[in-house]
């Protein structure tokens, strides 16, 4: 893939400041404040390290949850975990533009690592703006005279236009950090080189978001089939015909995806029920136990997964592929009642020759937790932002970086 934004090889930043946007939204102990699991600390260290060690004061802006729930908290915890992992001292301010914050920046040695308080601790962080007016806010006017260049790093969040992603864009030369050059250059390499048969494998409880994917990937020939697991599956054995019940059908219209049926209608006249799979049966709950049903024999309960026949016809279509992308999991995987299908549709992917993508988010999880991310060829740090590449959606942040990266030609 040509890459039309530029990455930290093109700019010197020996001596420079550089403001550099991670993404360490991490999951929080909510009895002691705690943070459980570092894995996006840890990913995002290589670009830190690298910056620190090319002798930059590095400036790191990010977030930890949003207003309103249990884990939005401060950044402080955050830059101890940043340090031990980096084994570098990682300073910490809780400001973001004040004058304290400001002058910790431009005391910065070369080297020097500074994290910034929680950027969603500033009110217009989340409002959903162009880069143009995202920079005219007082956090992008603050910041941009002492800052030399900007650096995004957090691809988890690339589909959004939020402040401290895009602002900078406009009047700093920016650059993707080492996780979205990666991301952007895997992913859009797997879609512009796809091997067949390719197979698309959604599931998880955002069906808006699949459908898009599956309408788009069946349209430009990408996918040879896509499988349904988790709510997407459920819309479309509705729209099928197929009688899933009152509790069910109650379930997606509350989470406002009653339309969707309408939407996976035509794509099913379209395409068929060889190339949109769905479910021959499922898995319900029964006096404290799993019970796998056929789909024409579904009782008024709530659907937490895929039947067992399911998962043998679909993890045979697996190994069949010679490419995987699955985004989302089969069911109610925390309830390890209800984690077989993922856990071994996962395995039925690590254990195929075919080159796989896992989309981030909870499958992402999943496939961490039974310890299979290293048999995978790419597991994506954003469920959000890898479906929206995969649905053909332009991300934001990664456009406003390219512009940038024009205004420098």
């Amino acid at each position: 893939m040509a890459k039309d934004f530029n990455t930290i090889d093109d700019f010197d930043i020996k001596d420079k400041t550089v403001l550099v946007r991670i993404d360490i939204n991490s999951p929080v102990d909510p009895s002691n404040g705690l943070i459980l699991d570092d894995t996006r600390l840890r990913l995002h260290s290589q670009t830190i390290r690298e910056l620190s060690e090319k002798g930059a004061k590095v400036v790191i802006l990010a977030h930890q949850s949003r207003p309103g729930k249990n884990d939005f908290t401060s950044l402080s915890q955050h830059a101890n975990e940043l340090s031990k992992i980096l084994n570098l001292n990682v300073k910490y301010t809780d400001a973001l533009f004040s004058s304290s914050a400001k002058k910790d920046i431009i005391n910065l040695e070369p080297g020097e690592i500074l994290l910034l308080e929680n950027a969603r601790f500033f009110s217009e962080e989340s409002l959903s703006r162009s880069p143009e007016e995202q920079s005219r806010t007082i956090l992008v006017r603050s910041l941009t005279p002492i800052i030399d260049y900007f650096i995004n790093d957090a691809f988890a969040a690339a589909h959004r236009s939020h402040t401290s992603l895009v602002g900078f864009t406009v009047n700093t030369p920016s650059a993707a950090g080492r996780v979205m050059e990666k991301e952007l250059t895997v992913i859009q390499n797997a879609l512009d080189n796809v091997k067949h048969p390719c197979v698309f494998l959604l599931g998880g409880m955002k069906p808006d978001d699949s459908i898009e994917v599956m309408a788009n990937v069946l349209s430009n020939g990408t996918a040879d089939k896509v499988l349904t697991t988790g709510i997407v599956a459920n819309i479309v054995l509705w729209a099928a015909g197929h009688d899933i019940n009152d509790v069910n059908r109650a379930f997606i219209e509350s989470r406002g995806y009653g339309d969707m049926v309408d939407k996976v209608k035509p794509l099913l006249e379209e395409f068929g029920s060889e190339k949109i799979v769905y479910p021959s049966d499922v898995a319900i709950e029964k006096d404290g136990a799993r019970v796998d049903v056929g789909i024409d024999n579904i009782p008024n309960n709530s659907i937490f997964d895929i039947g067992v026949d399911t998962i043998k016809e679909y993890a045979q279509i697996i190994r069949e592929s010679e490419m995987v992308f699955a985004n989302g999991p089969a069911g109610v995987f925390e309830n390890p009642m209800f984690a077989i299908g993922t856990e071994d549709l996962i395995n039925a992917i690590a254990s195929s020759k075919a080159f796989s993508v896992i989309g981030g988010g909870h499958i992402a999880a999943a496939t961490n937790g039974a310890g299979l991310a290293s048999e995978m060829d790419h597991v994506s740090s954003g469920g959000g932002a890898c479906i929206n590449m995969l649905a053909g959606k332009p991300l934001v942040a990664v456009e406003a970086l390219k512009n940038s990266a024009k205004k420098e030609e």
